[in-house]
């Protein structure tokens, strides 16, 4: 069968047919990629095809070159480049045709299979003449063929690193803006300009700088809000944000000049779209300003002055756009989808984020306006004052907020019986900030007994509500009961706690999860329980036995799963159900002991289910950590049974959040185990070795198994020397680990990679001290100290990771003293332990660290 038949089958309404054909094309790429490309490529092109099978075969050939997933994105990469070179001519030359097809859904899937080979190959140096063929097609008179392409290069600047575009962005940048300007007739084509000008922004850094192409850049860009094509101008305030997200250091002039006026027009234009495009510019405004204000307050507490200046355009603009915002509160639609991002909405967080940045500034204009409407007869006026009231709570002085909440709190609670569900929604979430934020203004005798009440009460309302109500209770359990840990007798929640547990456990008993109300309630349970007094721990061992029952319940109605929904529905129930028995076996702890092989029995029944999700193992293993915590070398007795699922998951790294899971829980077993951990440890060591050197496991969670090395060796001490040549060989290599100075994402992975070695090493360390086989650690001490030599040096590490190669070394002092005395009089270890000792950068523990290490290092040198 060939490969056009097989793409219309795909597009079948027969799933059986549909199904065969999918399996046939992808057996058809595995079998014979450069048959199956050029098949594709041929029908893409082919302009007497059918327009949805060419857009399935264009699908079909980005699809073979470029992927989400990292490891399979390199795996088609390496597929691609290894493909002759006269065949990968012969598909480009295909996709450039197909790109002028006079079709612009062709056209546009098109431009998306070049920007697919483009990041393959240009950061190769493949494919020099590809920009020049695209500016030629942009200087032909040909609107189509020009939309086409300035959407490809806006994929290809999309997809590409920009240091590889760089030295090509004056062209490209001619060819976009000439695309973008008010001149061009074609608005289509104008707004694939704009497109493209979005996202060139990244490697255009020089052309910024210069004054006059900045000018010129920023007037095409400003003309377009005005464009009489809707599209465009949403384009065109998009394009704003992105510019005052990448380069808001330069742009003073042209808000007092421009942006200003066109932002507060475009957020009361009719057409929502751009409305929301302008409303998201000011929030962008406001998320650079408190970015910036932090980064001031950072340098003043250390004594520098700030490296970039704010220029406070939010305050500037505040009586501008706050009238305007609060305008835009009371445009709520009846009915709205909930995934729907409406005005109202876009306001309501422009505003939270307004109250973050100018703080005290907000309260005067918007007080008078909530004071006006929070009783209106009209519902969007009363709704629209509530959210403006919970959105100014974070940001303001507490101490000016206080005396508003304390007046408003009864109206607050009264409005929770408000006849629109809309209203109780917003009041509901507004009380969950006051709670949050501001509970010091709930005062136990006078308020809490009609909130809980109102709170409660509304778990029988729309599952829309639930989600906010029991928002607000898990707020008010973490903010007036005992921190996690401590043993409190009682709390102003107690005397209330069995009744909300008791309605959240009744409202759980519904077989649906409407608006996620269900999940909210099971996390409000969650949290109840972790932050309740001692006199809360029977109704805690309740809930315990009645999540025991429900787990049962589910595991038994395996058998009636008919789909997917199904499945996804059972399977976020066990979650819930997992996620309050582990708070509830956090907050017995040794208390749980009397129930820990009902808890078991059940945990590895579901563990040994083979249909169960990852997620549900995942919550599972979470429960399993939590009572190797709470009952230590009890946990003996269910190791046998569990290490065998827990290496399963390791075997899995394609799963990497489970293996990640996985790797931490083998530390919080040894921890409990300790010695008894040794039978377990080989199998374990192998497999966690194994996986460092997979190239499928997610970078994230090589980090975790260097740490867990240190957990290992301290649970099993001089026992871990079977694993030292292996594991000290392993460190190494980690720890040659650097990255590039401008990669902030790689410095901030190869920080954490620091972090995994030195746990290791401190772990190693610590495990061997005072044993007869320490010194088999003396041949690898010249590299453990080069690496600390090399993360001191390192100007990009953290507190933290200072901290940890700080203890080390007096770690390293401790065991062996005076063997290592020519190591410690080196003089850059003097100077690291003063730095931490003295400079501002470091907080306290780290100060306290240094100055045990130093006094650990003085001994052994004496």
């Amino acid at each position: 069968m060939d490969a056009t038949t097989l793409l219309a089958n795909t597009l079948s309404n027969d799933r059986a047919l549909r199904e065969d054909a999918t399996q046939k094309l992808e057996l058809f790429a595995q079998e014979n990629y450069s048959s199956y490309i050029l098949s594709l490529c041929q029908i893409l092109a082919n302009e007497q095809a059918d327009d949805s099978i060419r857009m399935s075969a264009g699908l079909a050939l980005k699809n073979s070159l470029t992927a989400k997933e990292f490891a399979r994105k390199e795996e088609l990469a390496q597929r691609w480049i290894a493909t002759p070179e006269e065949l990968r001519v012969q598909i480009k030359q295909g996709v450039l045709q197909a790109l002028g097809s006079n079709k612009k859904a062709v056209g546009n899937i098109s431009g998306q299979v070049v920007a697919a080979i483009a990041e393959i190959e240009l950061p190769l140096g493949g494919w020099p003449d590809l920009i020049r063929i695209m500016l030629e097609n942009i200087s032909h008179d040909n609107a189509t063929l020009k939309q086409s392409t300035l959407q490809a290069i806006g994929y290809v600047c999309e997809a590409t690193d920009p240091a590889v575009l760089a030295s090509q962005s004056n062209d490209i940048l001619t060819a976009v803006v000439q695309g973008a300007r008010k001149e061009e007739p074609n608005q289509e084509v104008r707004l694939a300009a704009i497109n493209a000008l979005i996202n060139s922004l990244d490697f255009i850094k020089e052309n910024f700088e210069r004054e006059g192409e900045r000018n010129f850049i920023m007037q095409v860009v400003c003309e377009a809000t005005q464009s009489s094509s809707s599209d465009v101008q949403v384009a065109a305030f998009q394009c704003l944000v992105r510019i005052m997200q990448t380069y808001y250091d330069k742009m003073r002039l042209y808000m007092e000049k421009a942006l200003f006026g066109l932002t507060v027009a475009g957020m009361n234009n009719e057409d929502d779209r751009v409305a929301l495009q302008a409303i998201e510019f000011w929030s962008t405004v406001c998320d650079e300003e408190i970015d910036l204000k932090e980064e001031a307050l950072d340098a003043q507490e250390i004594g520098e002055q700030p490296e970039r200046e704010t220029y406070h355009f939010a305050e500037l603009a505040l009586t501008d756009i706050l009238p305007v915002l609060l305008w835009i509160l009371t445009k709520q639609e009846e009915d709205y989808d909930e995934d729907e991002w409406t005005v109202s909405m876009a306001a309501a967080t422009c505003l939270s984020l307004l109250a973050q940045c100018v703080g005290n500034m907000v309260i005067g204009p918007v007080v008078p306006f909530i004071e006006t409407n929070i009783q209106n007869e009209n519902w969007r006026n009363r709704e629209a004052a509530v959210m403006a009231f919970g959105s100014i709570m974070d940001g303001p002085d507490p101490v000016v907020l206080t005396p508003l909440v304390d007046q408003a709190l009864p109206t607050l609670i009264t409005m929770m019986k408000d006849p629109v569900v809309h209203v109780k929604d917003t009041v509901a979430w507004t009380l969950g900030r006051v709670c949050e934020l501001l509970s010091h203004c709930i005062k136990p005798e006078v308020h809490l007994n009609e909130l809980i009440s109102a709170l409660v009460y509304g778990l029988q309302d729309s599952p829309r509500i639930v989600g906010n109500c029991c928002w607000s209770l898990m707020n008010l359990a973490e903010q007036l009961g005992p921190s996690p840990g401590d043993e409190v007798p009682t709390s102003p929640l107690s005397v209330f706690f069995e009744g909300i547990i008791t309605a959240l456990l009744q409202f759980t008993e519904r077989s649906n999860n409407e608006s996620n109300s269900r999940t909210s309630a099971y996390e409000a349970i969650s949290t109840l329980a972790m932050y309740s007094a001692n006199d809360c721990i029977n109704t805690v061992q309740r809930i315990v036995l009645t999540i025991l029952d429900r787990l049962e319940v589910t595991m038994a109605m395996e058998n009636q799963i008919l789909d997917a929904d199904d499945r996804a529905s059972h399977s976020e129930l066990q979650s819930s159900l997992l996620g309050v028995l582990t708070n509830c076996i956090r907050r017995l702890s040794r208390d749980i002991s009397q129930v820990s092989d009902r808890i078991m029995t059940v945990v590895l029944q579901l563990l040994n289910n083979q249909s169960k999700q990852a997620t549900t193992t995942e919550d599972a293993f979470l429960a399993i950590g939590a009572m190797t915590s709470a009952l230590e070398a009890d946990f003996s007795r269910y190791a046998d049974l569990f290490v065998p699922i827990l290496c399963n998951a390791l075997q899995n790294p394609s799963e990497y959040q489970l293996c990640f899971i996985a790797v931490g829980l083998i530390g919080d077993i040894c921890r409990a185990l300790g010695k008894d951990a040794a039978p377990y440890c080989n199998n374990l060591m192998q497999l966690l070795v194994t996986n460092l050197q997979s190239p499928v496991l997610h970078r994230t969670v090589k980090p975790a198994i260097l740490s867990c090395f240190g957990d290992i060796a301290l649970a099993i001490g001089d026992l871990f020397v079977a694993y030292l040549e292996v594991v000290m060989m392993v460190l190494q290599q980690a720890g040659s680990m650097r990255a590039d100075g401008d990669n902030y994402e790689m410095i901030d992975y190869v920080n954490t990679l620091y972090e995994g070695c030195t746990e290791a090493y401190v772990g190693i360390v610590q495990g061997l001290n005072g044993t007869p086989q320490a010194h088999m650690l003396l041949p690898y001490l010249p590299h453990v100290f080069e690496f600390i030599r090399t993360v001191a040096a390192d100007q990009n590490r953290t507190d933290s990771l200072t901290r940890s190669i700080i203890g080390l070394l007096g770690d390293l002092a401790e065991t062996f003293e005076s063997q290592l005395k020519n190591f410690f009089l080196q003089e850059w270890i003097a100077v690291l332990l003063r730095e931490a000792r003295t400079s501002r950068h470091y907080g306290s523990s780290t100060k306290e660290t240094s100055r045990w290490a130093k006094e650990m290092i003085k001994r052994a040198c004496q």
